[in-house]
């Protein structure tokens, strides 16, 4: 299974939206360098205010660009980066991946995928009703989330839009992947 990097964001600072960029360098067991969340232990401020020594299993967050389709088709205008992710993908089944699954990026760039990522209400202060769109329930009655995925970085380097993404799902029994 492989996709491609359709579009890169990070932000030095806290904010919604990441400005696009040119390419943004992955640190291994960082993030995204210069970005406000990149680091050991946990950064997003909720994560922070409950235990600040946490590791940081959302060190880079993926969105599938097929979500802004799906969202226009409701009214909805969303661009790459304006929902915080740092990598925009296409053509991979994200929500679909198994925790620990390996995505290879460009020349050396290497992700290990940790869980989804958990909608706030950011999100509506975005655009006013969009979390629903993005996270509700299915047909059993389970919360489906549809945010994208977060991961931590195995090996560093640089990823650009055009890269290609090569999936190495894990050995074993694939556990399926739920908010971190």
């Amino acid at each position: 299974m492989s996709g491609r990097v359709t579009a890169v964001s990070s932000n030095g600072e806290y904010s919604f939206t990441k400005p696009n960029r040119d390419s943004v360098r992955l640190l291994a067991g960082l993030g995204v360098e210069g970005d406000v969340h990149a680091g050991v232990t946990v950064r997003h401020r909720s994560r922070v205010a409950q235990n600040p020594t946490l590791p940081n299993l959302r060190q880079v967050h993926l969105i599938h660009e097929e979500l802004f389709a799906e969202v226009g088709a409701e009214g909805f205008k969303v661009a790459p980066g304006e929902l915080g992710e740092n990598i925009t993908t296409r053509g991979i089944d994200l929500l679909g991946l198994p925790v620990g699954t390996l995505l290879r990026i460009g020349d050396s760039a290497v992700l290990e995928v940790t869980g989804l990522r958990n909608p706030c209400l950011q999100i509506d202060n975005f655009q006013d009703g969009l979390l629903k769109q993005v996270v509700g329930r299915n047909e059993a009655g389970n919360v489906v989330r549809k945010a994208g995925i977060m991961s931590i970085v195995r090996e560093g380097g640089m990823v650009r839009p055009g890269d290609t993404i090569e999936v190495e799902l894990p050995r074993g029994p694939h556990r399926p992947l739920d908010r971190v």
